[in-house]
């Protein structure tokens, strides 16, 4: 049999939700399942992870959703999917860019139905919405500033105190990574007070608990921009082990989400969905990223809870993306052409027929040899120079090894962002087989 064969053969149908039951079947009674993307400004994965994350909320009972942005942004939109208020005031509030990640047509779709399906649960009951990352150092300080005045005035001093330490590298966190690059005086001393001074919340004390992963995003923020500059494998792997910290002590705090397992034991955590970037939610054993120091989000799930991760990786041969030319730019619909020869997407493209396809990956052992076979996967980011594809955006990956499902779009079209839309005023079709 050859290669193209055996492509064809282990490819699902995937026209609609009702094709995802394959994959539901993978997840089983797994905790957390990491949903990828292979660019972050496609409609495509966006529509197709938000049609997953409803199937394993109504039907699998997950209680949260963590996604890679950042706390307090992402905390406005929880108070208005477990609320009610419309979700898309908080999600058009996102002003750190980029802001296209999250500010967009299709989460806010996505966030919509997550409030009306929250709507017929008790509030302790619902499912919440939360960012993982570890960017947001001045808003988590701020937010850290005042819930102490308002709950722990006795815990005032330590709080200012690493208030006023950032404050004298001005209100840019990048500037304080420099600035301890050429002077050893940091911060550290006062954000482990910071962390000292803010207890850990009480159970179903969601004020206290956002009050201390605010402050824990402080301390992370901090060790992150002390990494970056100094180059190297750091700073990634000081936002990926953030990462899965967070979403630990979400599950913890949790507990048992909406239609929750009657037997599953409640100390086991609540059930978690994930958001990120297929360079995240993907273990980086799999790629030549663990060759370069660096760990994942994915990596770190899976030795952490073993079968009860399952990590689903997305991909497409061309289309259009948001992007922007450089960091800080004005994002707009870029091409992206079709992939480059001997790449996993081109060979995608060869085998399967059909527009979208399913791949639930086999054990090891019992699956085709491709699956263990390294190829280049393509992965845009947030910028993104469509003719110097070439040189840069496919990371070497084994996929059977990276992912336990994948699913394929030969086509994919750009997000929709609430900013900016270049395009005018074409409204954004939210059916996810929509081309």
């Amino acid at each position: 049999m050859t290669v193209l064969d055996e492509v064809r053969r282990s490819a699902l149908p995937l026209t609609g939700p009702g094709d995802l039951d394959p994959l539901l079947d993978r997840v089983g009674e797994a905790r957390f399942v990491l949903i990828g993307e292979a660019s972050h400004g496609t409609h495509d994965f966006y529509a197709w992870r938000a049609e997953l994350t409803r199937r394993l909320i109504a039907e699998k009972g997950f209680g949260f959703v963590g996604v890679e942005g950042d706390w307090p942004d992402c905390e406005r939109v929880h108070r208005a999917v477990t609320g009610d208020t419309d979700p898309f005031e908080a999600l058009y509030a996102f002003r750190r860019w980029p802001t296209f990640m999250w500010a967009n047509h299709e989460v806010v779709e996505f966030c919509r139905w997550l409030r009306r399906w929250n709507a017929g649960f008790p509030p302790d009951e619902r499912c919440g919405f939360h960012g993982l990352d570890v960017y947001s150092l001045w808003e988590s300080l701020r937010a850290v500033r005042r819930y102490a005045a308002a709950r722990l005035p006795r815990e005032m001093d330590p709080v200012m105190d690493a208030l006023y330490c950032f404050e004298a590298y001005g209100h840019d966190p990048q500037q304080y990574g420099l600035a301890t690059r050429l002077v050893p005086e940091t911060c550290e001393d006062e954000v482990i007070g910071l962390l000292t001074s803010i207890p850990q919340a009480a159970p179903g004390d969601e004020p206290g608990f956002s009050a201390r992963q605010n402050a824990e995003v402080v301390a992370g923020a901090e060790r992150y921009y002390r990494a970056m500059v100094r180059g190297g494998p750091d700073s990634w792997n000081v936002r990926d082990v953030h990462m899965a910290d967070t979403l630990a002590r979400l599950s913890a705090f949790h507990g048992r989400g909406p239609r929750q397992d009657p037997g599953q034991d409640p100390g086991q955590g609540a059930k978690g969905v994930v958001w990120a970037h297929n360079t995240h939610i993907g273990d980086a054993r799999a790629t030549d990223m663990a060759a370069a120091g660096m760990t994942t989000l994915g990596q770190l799930v899976r030795e952490r809870y073993g079968s009860d991760a399952v990590l689903v990786g997305f991909g497409s041969h061309h289309g259009s993306v948001v992007a922007a030319d450089r960091w800080g730019g004005q994002h707009h619909v870029m091409r992206v052409p079709p992939a480059r020869p001997a790449s996993l997407e081109a060979l995608l493209h060869e085998a399967v027929a059909e527009p979208q396809a399913l791949f639930v990956v086999p054990a090891e052992g019992t699956r085709p040899g491709f699956y263990d076979e390294p190829m280049g996967h393509r992965a845009i980011g947030v910028v993104y120079s469509p003719e110097r594809e070439r040189w840069g955006n496919y990371v070497p990956t084994v996929m059977g090894r990276r992912y336990d499902a994948f699913l394929w779009l030969n086509a994919a079209k750009a997000v929709h962002p609430l900013h900016g839309e270049p395009w005018g005023d074409a409204e954004p079709e939210t059916y996810p087989t929509a081309m």
